[in-house]
């Protein structure tokens, strides 16, 4: 991050996650939660019996509480987060969720924390991915890896992770090369994802450690393998090499992410359709999000931010 990002960009966002077992982590809900309250923090956590997941953003200070805080439980001591910087706040409300998963995939007695893919450090990671002998995995959804992915790396074209365990089964030329290099945006779904292709019979399994967000941190843009923008899930949408915020927008109809060039389509409307999603919605639906953008923008116009923006 440079220092003209951090100056005029007054929000720290903290992308953070750990698999650990905490029996108690419904105990944790409440004394969370008020305390990112307290703290002008808002964003999304996630406790589980497996850990901890979440993106949070606010001031400097707030997040470096909350972060105290989580590193003072005997289960979080070890909590590692990334940080990257927003010019507006990017998420609308603060909610802590109790949850069976903080990353689901929904496959059965898959624990990282029993065995786990061999991490490769940011500046390791093109020399891993461009030895002929590597398979390389992007984990993510479509949507995402519509907008970026590194160079040479298989799309699943996946809905939602779940679909992945699925997609590997039925690839068995997966077991072509000896290593499989897998990858996501902050390196909790590769947490699961290669935990999963070990069960499966894949020996040497190796994941970008800190993810996508790391890479583009790390990696100057002049040596980097990576094409596009990496999708993250606050109102940024979309960050880039030295993780500034990226150009692309949402469609709140689709909630696909949308280009500049995209926005200039016939079929895109503010709030109500895009060239993704025009085709499968239908008038009536189209007249509801027309309203639900009518209220948005009287919302606006009294100051105030309308929640379903």
């Amino acid at each position: 991050m440079t220092d003209s990002l951090t100056h005029t960009s007054p929000f720290l966002v903290a992308a953070l996650y750990h698999f650990v077992s905490v029996p108690r982590f419904a105990d944790l809900q409440a004394p969370l939660q008020t305390l990112c309250e307290e703290s002008g923090v808002k964003g999304t956590l996630l406790l589980a019996h497996e850990g901890i997941n979440g993106t949070i953003a606010g001031p400097d200070a707030g997040i470096h509480a909350v972060l105290a805080f989580l590193r003072a439980q005997p289960e979080f001591s070890g909590l590692e987060h990334k940080e990257s910087r927003a010019s507006k706040m990017p998420f609308l409300r603060m909610k802590v969720k109790l949850k069976k998963e903080i990353v689901t995939m929904g496959v059965e007695d898959i624990d990282p924390n029993k065995v786990v893919g061999t991490y490769v450090a940011a500046k390791d990671w093109n020399t891993l991915i461009s030895d002929p002998d590597t398979i390389v995995i992007d984990t993510r959804n479509d949507y995402e890896t519509a907008i970026g992915t590194f160079r040479g790396a298989l799309d699943p074209k996946t809905k939602s992770f779940r679909e992945f365990p699925e997609w590997v089964r039925q690839n068995p030329g997966l077991h072509n090369k000896p290593k499989v290099a897998m990858y996501c945006t902050g390196g909790i779904r590769c947490e699961k994802a290669t935990a999963f292709m070990k069960a499966e019979g894949f020996d040497e399994v190796y994941h970008l450690k800190g993810g996508i967000l790391k890479y583009l941190e790390e990696v100057p843009q002049e040596e980097s393998l990576w094409d596009g923008a990496c999708f993250v899930f606050d109102e940024r949408v979309s960050v880039e090499h030295g993780l500034k915020e990226g150009e692309h927008r949402l469609c709140h109809a689709c909630r696909n992410p949308i280009t500049a060039e995209e926005m200039t389509s016939p079929l895109y409307e503010e709030g109500v359709s895009c060239s993704h999603c025009y085709d499968t919605r239908t008038e009536e639906d189209r007249l509801r999000y027309r309203q639900r953008q009518h209220q948005i923008a009287l919302a606006k116009k009294r100051g105030q931010r309308h929640i379903g923006s």
